[in-house]
């Protein structure tokens, strides 16, 4: 089993077909099915289911295909680190960021960032927590934002920010001039909410856990200009970062009685390797913190 064999077994496990992975590898269709079929001898064991239609992984090649991931990424933080010692920079900073924060918080850091290094190259990744996390740990991104809470032992984190998480309502919503609302009166409302997997949704769920309430969501989408659109018009009311209402016109913030205060960490993967241009970038947005 060599590197080599690693990258075919993994692009033809994402792509699904041979001719289509033979083509991502830059190799001919005959030496890719070669090239597996010697991987599952060495290994004794078949790693592929192959159909017509779709080339699926057994349940063998779902075991291996973590292990080769993280092979492959230790590989290019190798490259990366002995790139660094020659006097070479990374020249891209990788980061994700949810939504919220990627809309209202961010902008500003990322100009202030690329004007005192112009060479580097920011790509910013919007997404849920736990598909953040997940980029993370595979190596698809570098640096992501998160919140401190449930974190995987793979991942390590610093506290960047606390921000407030609001309930959020309408100019001429009922609740515009409450000084707060509780939980049960929250939930009970019609509520516009992020699907699973973002961190605002994951607090309303642990929420309703605690409180042992039914939240009575009627919408939900991953579109924030959405949310805020349907919360102006009052067919819903929501819960975001208070930052939010601070650049938006039309909503207004109610605090919870129970204030929610929530751990905003920047987090990169424990064993991987940070470049100096993402050294740099943590240290920036840190700095920009204080």
């Amino acid at each position: 089993m060599d590197v080599r064999q690693l990258k075919y077994f993994v692009t033809l496990a994402e792509i699904g077909n041979f001719t289509a992975a033979a083509k991502a590898l830059n190799i001919a269709q005959p030496a890719l099915s070669i090239a597996i079929k010697k991987l599952e001898t060495s290994l004794g064991l078949d790693l592929f289911h192959r159909n017509e239609r779709k080339i699926t992984l057994t349940h063998e090649g779902e075991v291996l295909m973590p292990h080769a991931r993280l092979v492959i990424q230790q590989l290019k933080d190798a490259e990366v680190a002995m790139a660094e010692l020659r006097g070479l920079e990374k020249g891209e900073v990788r980061l994700g960021v949810p939504s919220m924060l990627g809309s209202y918080f961010f902008p500003e850091i990322l100009m202030g960032f690329k004007s005192q290094y112009p060479n580097l190259k920011l790509t910013m990744v919007e997404g849920g927590a736990q598909s953040i996390r997940k980029m993370l740990i595979e190596g698809e991104l570098d640096l992501g934002v998160i919140i401190n809470h449930n974190v995987p032992q793979a991942l390590e984190t610093e506290h960047l920010l606390t921000s407030q998480m609001v309930a959020v309502v309408g100019e001429e919503h009922p609740f515009a001039h409450k000084s707060s609302i509780d939980f049960a009166t929250f939930f009970a409302q019609e509520l516009v909410m992020f699907k699973k997997g973002y961190f605002h949704r994951e607090f309303i769920d642990r929420a309703c856990e605690t409180q042992k309430l039914q939240p009575l969501i009627s919408f939900e989408t991953n579109l924030l200009p959405m949310i805020l659109n349907i919360v102006r018009r009052d067919f819903a009311i929501s819960a975001l970062l208070e930052m939010v209402t601070e650049h938006e016109h039309g909503v207004l913030p109610v605090p919870f009685e129970e204030p929610v205060h929530l751990d905003i960490a920047i987090a990169w993967r424990k064993h991987g390797y940070l470049s100096l241009a993402d050294r740099a970038f943590k240290e920036y947005v840190k700095e920009c913190c204080v």
